[in-house]
């Protein structure tokens, strides 16, 4: 195994050690690449050792997260939620935050992270976008958006470039950027990349058409997958090169705990809301835009006597939509509809039954607290949503509901067999992603005071 110390600690303890201080072998999260497994997450939890000497005058490394946030609120939500943790005790990095998605910018961000906003883009299929809000040619827009990217990194000058999903962005709006930054040679770039991409075959294409492994080969000095290859291991199903699978390693999925701090100080949940007493089924909309028909099913749906009802309809619903289900619920004191949470995590820590789109970060929220949940995931235009319900499903950790069987009666019918927790997900998949994100990152931090980054694939594969 590939072993650094980081101010005198070993990384077990700065990211692995337990709670009563012993780092033993058991604890140390090690490499992941191509198709290894994971080790199973233990039920111990890790303690967190400051990474920098606290004199409170030494800030950690300057890291930038990008997020394109063409559809929903999936990418910036998990971009958030390693920007609490990079920001954390353990690394206390500086965060700048560049999205799509316009709602960030309100927030209360964690401490040492901020964000840039940039013109937003409105996805139509996976070859289309069109603007959101500003009545501009889409190259045009995709300009803008370029140089705000550019402008940002050469201001804020990062250790670290982290992109989500996209490697060359939206229309290769990071192109310029990647170029500068490689040109420049003091940043290392990482790709993060969720579970699942999409199906193998789209997968195939797309990357092909947009040169994605090339972009990858030439740009990338890592790829870290939030996700386990016991799920879905994305070197075997999509068949990447060996020059990209060599810089790709599985963190686990991105564990949040209910005792976590919220990422945007919002501490408001169902209990506030005033429902009658009873249990509460949640609905999960997603970001809304393709999330009506779930919405309104659930409204509709006759439940067994004394469960509320509380649907998250996703800030991008279609507006005449989401008033004609608040027109609806004005009348039922069990139902309640609302547009916007900025943390989920409180409702679904609260409710009894969920009923949600396949998203990522639902799934991630759902199976760290244990919930019992009915995933109905949209299939356009992708198909990841549907591979990911699936393959839980297959593991016995959510139910899962096609869109073409969808109707009031069928979640009426979910809710009333529902009689014990699922299992818990932590003992079947790996849920160690913030934890290993932490240690990933201190090896980058290490392989750059050694000049070592480009090398440190091979240490990885040996």
């Amino acid at each position: 195994m590939y072993k650094i110390t980081y101010d005198g600690l070993p990384v077990s303890a700065v990211a692995g050690a337990s709670p009563d201080g012993d780092a033993g072998s058991s604890r140390v999260l090690p490499w992941s690449a191509n198709h290894r497994a994971l080790p199973r997450q233990q039920d111990k939890r890790s303690s967190v050792v400051p990474l920098f000497k606290t004199d409170g005058h030494s800030p950690g490394p300057r890291i930038v997260l990008y997020s394109h946030d063409t559809m929903g609120l999936g990418h910036v939500r998990r971009n958030l939620t390693i920007a609490q943790t990079l920001a954390g005790p353990t690394l206390r990095a500086r965060v700048l935050l560049i999205t799509g998605a316009s709602t960030v910018g309100g927030l209360a961000l964690p401490k040492g992270v901020d964000c840039v906003t940039l013109p937003a883009i409105h996805k139509l299929s996976n070859e289309q976008y069109r603007p959101r809000s500003l009545e501009l040619p889409m190259g045009e827009l995709t300009s803008i958006r370029s140089n705000i990217i550019r402008g940002a990194l050469e201001a804020f000058v990062p250790e670290f470039f982290i992109v989500d999903n996209v490697p060359r962005g939206v229309n290769g709006e990071l192109d310029d950027s990647l170029q500068y930054l490689r040109s420049r040679g003091s940043t290392t770039c990482v790709l993060g990349l969720r579970d699942v991409i999409d199906s193998p075959d789209a997968v195939a294409a797309e990357w092909g058409r947009r040169g994605n492994e090339a972009c990858v080969q030439q740009y990338y000095d890592a790829v870290w997958v939030y996700g386990d290859p016991r799920v879905y291991d994305q070197v075997k199903e999509y068949g990447f090169a060996k020059q990209t699978a060599s810089k790709l390693r599985y963190t686990g999925y991105l564990e949040r705990q209910p005792d976590s701090p919220p990422a945007t100080g919002c501490r408001q949940g169902i209990a506030g809301m005033n429902l009658p007493l009873g249990e509460t089924l949640l609905c999960m909309a997603g970001g809304g835009q393709d999330g009506a028909m779930l919405a309104q099913t659930v409204c509709e749906a006759a439940l067994p006597g004394g469960i509320n009802t509380v649907v998250l309809t996703g800030p991008f619903m279609p507006p005449n939509i989401r008033n004609q289900l608040l027109d609806y619920a004005a009348g039922r004191p069990r139902l309640r509809v609302l547009e916007y949470h900025p943390e989920p995590m409180r409702l679904l820590m609260q409710a009894d039954y969920v009923v949600s789109m396949g998203g990522y970060n639902s799934l991630s929220e759902i199976l760290s607290l244990r919930k019992n949940a009915l995933i109905v995931p949209r299939t356009a235009p992708r198909r990841e949503q549907l591979i990911r319900a699936e393959r839980l499903a297959s593991l016995g950790l959510v139910d899962f509901l096609p869109t073409a069987d969808l109707t009031p009666e069928a979640i009426g019918r979910w809710v009333s067999k529902q009689a014990a927790s699922p299992p818990r997900a932590q003992e079947i998949v790996d849920f160690g992603g913030l934890l290993r994100i932490q240690q990933f990152m201190v090896e980058l931090i290490e392989a750059r005071r050694q000049g070592t980054v480009g090398s440190l694939q091979k240490a990885i594969v040996e």
